[in-house]
């Protein structure tokens, strides 16, 4: 099983994107879910999680611009992302909270230029 991330693209600097994070045959409602990113030439890093017991929450550079939900009729989890900003740049990931290895997928590559 893998977690896809999805909806990726070019965005402008204050700009909008939603990000989609699916799997098939796995019931994300289950599981805490996280989202990361991993920008160029850095290490990943998390971003946000929602948890299947308690809460959601945000790494300190994305708290009040970004939001994650879940859609447990789609059996989708979103990253709703507002007032990008160049340093958004990255390639986002989504897993399992806390992350295992098998579990990544391809991700997703969000540009935040103008």
């Amino acid at each position: 099983v893998q977690l896809q991330a999805s909806g990726g693209g070019l965005a402008q600097p204050g700009g909008s994107l939603r990000l989609s994070c699916a799997a098939s045959g796995f019931n994300l409602d289950s599981y805490g879910i996280g989202w990361f990113r991993q920008a160029p030439g850095k290490q990943r890093e998390w971003v946000s999680c929602i948890r299947s017991s308690d809460g959601i929450y945000y790494a300190d550079s994305v708290k009040g611009r970004f939001t994650t939900y879940r859609d447990g009729a789609k059996n989708t989890v979103y990253l709703q992302m507002d007032s990008l900003r160049p340093e958004d740049t990255a390639v986002y990931y989504c897993n399992t909270y806390p992350p295992r290895t098998e579990y990544w997928g391809r991700g997703t590559e969000v540009t935040v230029s103008s």
